[in-house]
């Protein structure tokens, strides 16, 4: 062997020799990694990796800080872009230097004048040793010495592990990627023209094949594809792909091949001699025939004696196979999937052994390791060559390409009856090359993405599992520790499986800590969970497989940088779900786009779906993304992304309350943050469909702004929801978040804020019943508003007072207290409160009896309210119409006027006063001997308080209850300003 190959030689082993004897190595040709010795380092988030990519990718040359901002973030860097920077940096230089001393200076990332820059060896820098690689056998090919050329291109492209800089975000990844994929290519196309050159057509076809079909506009991968056909002797196939080729370049870029396309097409056409350069020496002999002896493996793992629960998904999956044992006429396809820690691979391996005897032939499983802790997942290439060794084919006899070893498994499996459990893929790609093509065989397939690709061209089943019930659960610690012990304690067991989210990796790490101390009771166990709420450390283990929070880390760390923001961003999120629009403001991008990243969250299972545009993140997922959330942003981010959310969620909610009320007080909204987007509203039945489907967020979100110290965002919210907490009643919530808006303006010494929630907390007590609390309140209100010359506020408390008078029955203080409000109404020109002074005045004269009066206000506030279009105080008064005709005698006509009430409640969405008025309408009914009407009314009206969880329901089942006796609750009324 000549001096030169056996430097190449040495040089194509480089980068191993340099892992063992040097402290670093890094690698850019794949995932960024890097490793002290055997150890590899944990370089932290994507982000922090651009970083150190973005260092390593300059060989040694300075890097400004301008420009590894740009490498991170692009055109919209965040304000605190530069300490985040900074901190990167600090972390890198920890995790890269563990072994200096403190005293020492950097010696890997160094500062200079205006940045950094990374001291690190070519030789221990994977595309340091590639390029060089590359520049050997480009002298050895001048050289004439093909076969040496050819060995060290073959290592330098084996230093490759998938797309340069794989998984890292932001523009500096993306040009870079391209740039070295480009250079990759070109070595490539390189080490195939010396193959052929080296006689080694027939082997290099199905690698040309399957890379034009990646890369349908590469001249010269067609013509090396051509020149291997033709030599193959498969000239007219050599002929179809230059056709092919220039079909595509034509129609698709309007240009004609190249010279060098041409002229080959052209030689190959005249049968020129001087391209056909098979050797005799050269050809590769022919693979001896595989033995046929057939191996039947056994490859699943031991079935887990305590699996419980599942029942559901284990009769769904049975369903796939045919309840006669008769071969399916395709290969069946189970996915399962679900989050980390959720079951998957402990539900397969038991289903698989469950109907093993159906599939004589075998079993054979594999971990494809798609979120394995190194990242380090199998490729499909090199399960195909574990599986064909199971199956008894030896190593001397598979054949060379990887396109032919597949077909050679698909060639055992045809005709057979096989059991394939694929567990934890990565994607559709990594398992479609080990699916049989035959029918007979099932394969069961585990992983955290969702498998969309497979389920549509394969036709895969898909089984995406949740957390387990509370029974289910408890079933799970009772095969763990014993009955005996679960029944000591069966309420701590319920909550040691809701404090776990019902997620089996965590109730298995607890019932492991339970079974390994026997003297623990539950409850002390219970007291530890709740003691740790906020982090995972309760479900630490020394085994990472069983540690919880490092099974979430693999599937969060392969997430784009923009997922990744999302998925921890959304821990600061207080509802119970997300819409697709909050999680865009949270975020601070556009819906769009948030959707994208929501789509990847999901497809990952690090999120659920659970109505189309809604999200749920898992407890314990969700403690997970806090931990992320402090140890990857700056307290400024997360202050302006709850910001951005508040602000959102207020401005939406006073979108739906001018659609509710178009003619109440404005409420003074703060202005918008960058990037938030608030919905607005076409309908009152948009606006009031939102207010119902956000209720606990909008609820939540008022509570957050109080606790992290935004008063104004928390009253302006709460003020937000007034028509919505009114129309449905929702008075609990009413009250709860008005005294938690009171406070925290009060805390501030936010005057303007007290009214508003003074007046809100005053108007829940309201609809409680707790007049003289109410009055109180508002008469506070009144005051208040008085000193800060709010003539507005005044008016509305003073006609406030009014109302609940009236419903107090204190009725000459209730006229006195809304005839100063109409008269006032009336000099400002309001015809909007003028309507329901009216109707309240009219309301008063009733109840005193003094009809004439009450008809003259009601139909006279009736006129104002149809001209300003107060649907929703018209049902009032024509409620109160209804009584007023019911006490009159007046049967048929008060019948008449509450179901027109009923419509006008209906129309508006006032669920409330429509129990109300159903209250009122099964009396008259009952009143004349229509029984069974009024049973189910009052039956209607039970249901709906009960389904608002109001008071008035107590009510209604009293109405129920002394049906028989001819007796009805006394009518309420009144309208709220």
């Amino acid at each position: 062997m000549n001096t030169t190959n056996a430097t190449a030689r040495g040089a194509a082993r480089q980068f191993d020799a340099e892992r063992i004897a040097s402290p670093q190595r890094f690698t850019l040709l794949g995932p960024v990694r890097a490793w002290r010795g055997s150890d590899e380092l944990d370089l932290g988030s994507p982000q922090q990796r651009v970083v150190l990519a973005a260092l390593l990718l300059q060989r040694g040359r300075p890097v400004t800080t301008a420009a590894l901002v740009d490498a991170v973030w692009g055109d919209d860097p965040p304000a605190t872009a530069v300490a985040v920077l900074r901190t990167y940096v600090s972390r890198l230089r920890k995790v890269l230097e563990a072994e200096q001393r403190a005293a020492e200076p950097p010696q890997v990332i160094v500062s200079v004048a205006d940045g950094y820059r990374a001291h690190v060896s070519d030789a221990l820098l994977d595309l340091g040793v590639f390029e060089q690689q590359v520049s050997t056998a480009k002298n050895l090919r001048a050289a004439g010495d093909m076969p040496a050329a050819a060995e060290v291109l073959h290592a330098a492209l084996d230093l490759w592990e998938g797309a340069a800089l794989a998984g890292l975000p932001g523009p500096l990844a993306e040009t870079e990627r391209s740039r070295l994929a480009e250079i990759r290519l070109a070595a490539l196309e390189n080490r195939l023209d010396i193959d052929l050159q080296l006689g080694q057509h027939s082997e290099v076809i199905p690698e040309l094949t399957a890379l034009i079909d990646e890369y349908p506009f590469r001249e010269e991968l067609c013509r090396l594809l051509m020149l291997a056909l033709y030599r193959s002797g498969r000239r007219a196939e050599a002929l179809a792909r230059y056709r092919r080729m220039r079909g595509i370049l034509v129609t698709e870029l309007g240009i004609e091949p190249g010279a060098p396309l041409r002229e080959l097409h052209e030689r190959m056409l005249t049968a020129d001699t001087s391209i056909d350069h098979r050797s005799p020496d050269n050809e590769t002999p022919k693979a001896e025939p595989v033995s046929e002896q057939w191996v039947s493996p056994a490859q699943l793992p031991a079935d887990l004696l305590a699996f419980t629960g599942r029942q559901a998904e284990l009769r769904q999956s049975q369903e796939l196979l045919p309840s006669d044992g008769k071969q399916p006429s395709t290969v069946v396809i189970s996915a399962i999937g679900g989050m980390a820690g959720i079951g998957k691979t402990t539900l397969a391996v038991h289903w698989a052994h469950s109907v093993a005897e159906h599939y004589p032939d075998g079993q054979l499983f594999i971990n494809l390791r798609g979120y394995d802790a190194a990242g380090s997942a199998v490729s499909p290439q090199d399960a195909v060559r574990v599986f064909l060794e199971a199956l008894g084919v030896p190593e001397q006899r598979l054949p060379a390409s990887p396109d032919a070893q597949t077909a050679l498994y698909r060639s055992l499996l045809a005709r057979r009856r096989v059991l394939i459990v694929l567990d934890n893929a990565r994607d559709t790609n990594q398992v479609r090359p080990l699916l049989p093509g035959s029918p007979g065989c099932l394969v069961i397939v585990t992983s955290r993405s969702r498998l969309t690709g497979l389920v549509a061209s394969e036709g895969a089943h898909p089984l995406v599992l949740s957390s387990l019930t509370a029974a289910e659960g408890c079933a799970l610690l009772a095969r763990r520790i014993g009955n005996e012990r679960l029944s000591k304690e069966p309420g701590a067991a319920e909550e040691i499986v809701r404090l776990c989210g019902g997620l089996p990796l965590a109730l298995a790490v607890v019932a492991a800590r339970l079974a390994t101390n026997p003297g623990f009771s539950l409850t002390a166990v219970v007291d530890e969970l709740h003691e740790s709420r906020g982090s995972l450390d309760a479900f630490a283990s020394a085994d990472i497989v069983t540690d919880v929070r490092a099974v979430f880390s693999w599937s969060y760390e392969v997430l784009t940088e923009g997922a990744a923001r999302l998925f921890y961003l959304l821990s600061l999120h207080v509802g119970p779900e997300i819409s697709a629009p909050a999680a865009a403001a949270l975020v601070g991008l556009s819906v769009r786009q948030a959707r994208s990243l929501l789509t990847e969250l999901t497809g990952a299972n690090l999120l659920t779906e659970c109505l189309p545009g809604r999200y749920i993140l898992h407890d314990l997922l969700r403690v997970y993304a806090d931990e992320q959330l402090h140890a990857y942003t700056s307290a400024d981010d997360r202050e302006q992304a709850v910001d951005r959310l508040l602000a959102w969620y207020e401005h939406s909610a006073a979108a739906a309350y001018r659609q509710l009320t178009p003619h109440r007080r404005k409420i003074p909204l703060r202005a918008l943050p960058p990037d938030c987007h608030p919905l607005t509203f076409s309908t009152r039945h948009q606006a009031l469909n939102w207010c119902d489907i956000e209720q606990a967020s909008l609820v939540g979100a008022v509570h957050q702004a109080a606790a992290s110290g935004r008063p104004g965002s928390a009253w302006r919210l709460n003020s937000a929801l007034w028509s919505f907490f009114y129309l449905r009643g929702r008075v609990y919530e009413w009250l709860d978040t008005s005294r938690t808006a009171l406070a925290a303006a009060r805390s501030v010494h936010d005057r303007t804020g007290e009214v508003w929630c003074l007046s809100n907390v005053a108007t829940a007590l309201t609809m409680m019943r707790q007049f003289n609390e109410a009055i109180e309140y508002f008469r506070r209100t009144m005051v208040l508003s008085r000193e800060l010359g709010d003539v507005d506020g005044r008016a509305l408390a003073v006609a406030n007072l009014g109302n609940v008078y009236l419903q107090l029955g204190q009725l000459e203080k209730a006229v006195e207290y809304t005839r100063r409000t109409l008269a006032l109404s009336q000099i400002r020109g309001d015809a909007w409160q003028e309507g329901i002074c009216l109707v309240n005045l009219g309301d008063a004269y009733q109840r005193l009896s003094r009809f004439d009066e009450a008809v003259d206000n009601l139909e006279q506030g009736l006129s104002v309210l149809r001209a300003t279009g107060n649907r929703w105080v018209e049902g009032v008064t024509l409620d109160i119409l209804g009584t007023l005709q019911h006490r009159l005698q007046q049967h048929e006509a008060a019948v008449e006027r509450f179901h027109q009430a009923l419509e006008a409640h209906r129309d508006v969405g006032n669920r409330w006063v429509e129990g109300d008025t159903l209250g009122h309408l099964g009396a008259v009914l009952q009143d004349v001997g229509r029984t069974e009407e009024a049973r189910g009314c009052w039956q209607q009206a039970l249901d709906i308080f009960e389904e608002l969880n109001h008071p008035d329901a107590q009510k209604a089942r009293e109405n129920l209850r002394r049906l028989e006796e001819g007796l009805t609750g006394e009518r309420q009324g009144g309208c709220t300003h």
